[in-house]
């Protein structure tokens, strides 16, 4: 993710299970600047499976490591901050970029996602041109101005 980022697709992983805000987001992204693959989860073990390459995301040619998690905290199944509960006692995965994008604005939210690793908490606005802008600054930060360590790759990344 440094400036070369421009020539290569960002992948982003989406763990959200609300379709309305699956597709604002897809759409979000797409008006954005920067190239991505989007892959997109409905769910906490969804999310976990993914990353740990179990079930039917075992391929990494079809479930690549992402370089960016957008997470939703209240979901079926397993919510948000399970995940990152799990994500912070897995040496693979304690560095990765990871932001709540979620509607929740409660205190205890942001400050236990902070604690938990998560990188940013974005509280969703409603109107879709505020949601466009703030996709395109978190795109712009964090594929062309920060600069991290690579990306630690599991089960036969590479």
């Amino acid at each position: 993710m440094t400036e070369d980022r421009g020539e290569h697709s960002a992948v982003i992983l989406l763990v959200e299970d609300d379709p309305g805000d699956q597709e604002l987001t897809k759409r979000a992204l797409e008006e954005g600047r920067f190239r991505n693959d989007l892959y997109i989860v409905e769910n906490g073990r969804e999310a976990l499976d993914y990353l740990y390459r179990e079930g039917k995301y075992e391929d990494p040619a079809s479930s690549p490591t992402p370089d960016l998690i957008l997470l939703d905290l209240n979901m079926p199944v397993l919510g948000g901050k399970e995940v990152l509960e799990k994500l912070q006692h897995h040496p693979d995965f304690r560095q990765m970029v990871v932001i709540v994008l979620t509607t929740s604005n409660q205190e205890t939210d942001i400050v236990r996602s902070y604690n938990l690793g998560v990188k940013s908490f974005i509280t969703k606005p409603v109107d879709f041109n505020q949601f466009v802008q703030i996709v395109r600054e978190v795109q712009k930060y964090w594929f062309q101005i920060v600069v991290l360590p690579p990306t630690q790759r599991c089960k036969g990344d590479g």
